[in-house]
């Protein structure tokens, strides 16, 4: 089976802050356990490089917006790569790779009968001479009143356009802008409403939040959209009479699944066309990019009549992450950015509470104390005091090798019925479901050890102790198959102490007899003092 996996692309002109780990996270999950199972994946994402906001924070650096953005996408990298993303291809909007199968894309797209010209209304700024992009227009929205962006509100999720705010700002120096006639290349989303309409209803598996923000749009009524702008930094635009214009931003980001796809097809011989078309695929983001996967991305593969691309199968969406209570703000310095976070704790820490404690059906919260209580009571306590127990008594009573016995069939048998029941859980976007169902094997593992009592059993019972240490190993292996697309770093640690070569979705056995390799502890105590620190830190920013 193939599968294409696109995590949501992050906009190179800051760093990643803990809520775009959380909702990125489960497509490095859904990656790594199709693998297991034996799929060909793709898992593809990369650096949002282009818009008004990097040429901006470029200015004020005195540096070119792609200094700027390449700075940041190294960044991201690193963040990534430390916290065990496994992309296949993790690219960048200004790669010459991404530009080309853009502007090949536009091409045709603007011969598929969707695509018109129209003079339309663009805030420009006098103050900043230059045309204002939708976001870079800030004020009151005219269906709430609440604070909003020219190109949506957040508060209601009204989508808008920057004419129709009232108390009109530039938020780059806050003057009043003008409104003045441009000629851009617009799609006829209005034109698919009833394919967009039939797309939405025929995918019951998405997320609630997906479905509902889409059927609203729906309902509201869609509008045409803007593929052109005036812009200094971005793709051209691939037509005579747009020389002095950029694709928009919305109308190239989101093709980078299908650049990154393309690369990879190519690099591998693959026919695209084919892979794309019979891919399950998933599209990891936060809420507030699911308008961009359900009704932007099909509209734009819609728009393209000479060829059929498939529209977009499960929608991963996430709610939000707030921060000791309060909603993350990287203007207000309220956040716990990835590169600061990933120096001080172990990477598998991290992932295992923003999976188990992540924003899957409705906003959570990160707290200092949750984070270490956390790693203390469930990886330390149950996972790691039931690893390194039961390897480390095998490790001083049998000459560190697998003792020579049958395991426990009605354990082992449980361990079987678990990968269908997790994998499953994994499939639909339950990840944290999938988690609590194996991390409950972990604590029953635990009860097992206490209730066959093997420090007692090596002197009065020694094959009694000899089965229930082969079993416990048995329990380790398969642990580290199941928690790999979660704690693929301990996972791997177990793996290679116990000779196993690779994950894979099927129960695992272990030959008794096998020797050990050094076994070392999985997970250190955290001080408790450390959470004070942290907040302290927090609170200092």
């Amino acid at each position: 089976m193939n599968i294409i996996i696109g995590n949501a692309w992050p906009y190179a002109n800051g760093s990643l802050h803990i809520g775009h780990i959380a909702a990125l996270l489960p497509g490095d999950v859904l990656a790594r356990y199709f693998r297991a199972k034996g799929d060909t994946v793709f898992l593809v994402s990369g650096s949002d490089c282009h818009g008004t906001p990097v040429a901006i924070r470029a200015k004020q650096e005195n540096k070119t917006p792609e200094e700027i953005s390449d700075y940041y996408h190294n960044e991201f990298v690193c963040c990534f790569n430390r916290l065990g993303f496994s992309y296949d291809l993790y690219g960048k909007t200004s790669s010459s790779e991404h530009k080309n199968f853009v502007k090949d894309f536009h091409k045709k797209l603007y011969d598929g009968g969707y695509v018109y010209e129209k003079s339309t209304l663009q805030a420009y700024c006098n103050q900043c001479g230059q045309f204002l992009p939708d976001r870079f227009v800030k004020g009151l929205c005219p269906h709430c009143g609440e604070f909003a962006r020219g190109d949506q509100c957040e508060a209601c999720g009204s989508v808008l356009e920057p004419e129709n705010l009232l108390q009109a700002k530039c938020s780059i120096c806050g003057k009043l802008p003008e409104f003045r006639p441009t000629n851009h290349l617009y799609l006829a989303v209005t034109r698919m409403k009833e394919q967009l309409e039939i797309y939405i209803e025929s995918h019951s598996g998405w997320r609630k939040n997906a479905y509902e923000m889409s059927k609203r749009y729906i309902n509201e009524g869609l509008r045409d959209r803007s593929l052109t702008r005036d812009l200094d930094w971005g793709i051209d635009v691939p037509k005579e009479g747009f020389e002095d214009k950029k694709i928009y931003i919305w109308a190239e980001n989101v093709l980078g699944y299908l650049s990154c796809c393309f690369t990879l097809c190519r690099q591998k011989g693959i026919d695209f066309c084919e892979f794309w078309n019979s891919s399950r695929q998933y599209y990891v983001h936060g809420k507030d990019n699911i308008p961009f996967h359900t009704i932007i991305l099909p509209s734009l593969l819609l728009g393209r009549t000479d060829v059929r691309l498939k529209l977009p199968d499960d929608i991963i969406s996430s709610e939000y992450l707030t921060l000791e209570g309060r909603k993350i703000s990287t203007s207000g310095n309220w956040a716990i950015w990835a590169k600061d976070i990933i120096e001080r704790y172990n990477p598998d820490s991290i992932r295992y509470f923003l999976i188990s404690n992540g924003p899957e059906k409705r906003d959570t919260d990160f707290t200092w104390r949750e984070f270490i209580n956390s790693h203390n009571g469930e990886l330390l306590g149950a996972y790691g005091n039931f690893v390194n127990r039961s390897l480390v008594f095998i490790q001083k009573y049998f000459e560190n090798k697998v003792p020579e016995a049958q395991y426990n069939q009605n354990i082992t048998q449980s361990l079987a019925k678990l990968y269908p029941c997790a994998g499953g859980l994994i499939e639909q976007g339950s990840f944290k479901e999938a988690l609590d169902t194996i991390f409950a094997l972990v604590r029953s593992a635990n009860k097992y050890f206490d209730e066959e009592q093997p420090w007692i059993t090596i002197r009065s019972d020694v094959e009694k102790c000899r089965e229930t240490l082969n079993t416990c190993v048995q329990i380790i292996a398969n642990l580290s198959n199941l928690l790999e697309p979660f704690l693929p770093f301990s996972s791997a640690k177990i793996r290679n102490w116990l000779g196993i070569d690779k994950a894979t979705w099927q129960f695992t056995e272990i030959p008794s007899g096998l020797e050990l390799g050094k076994v070392e502890i999985l997970f250190d105590r955290i001080d408790k003092k450390v959470i004070r620190k942290e907040e302290a830190r927090l609170k200092g920013q």
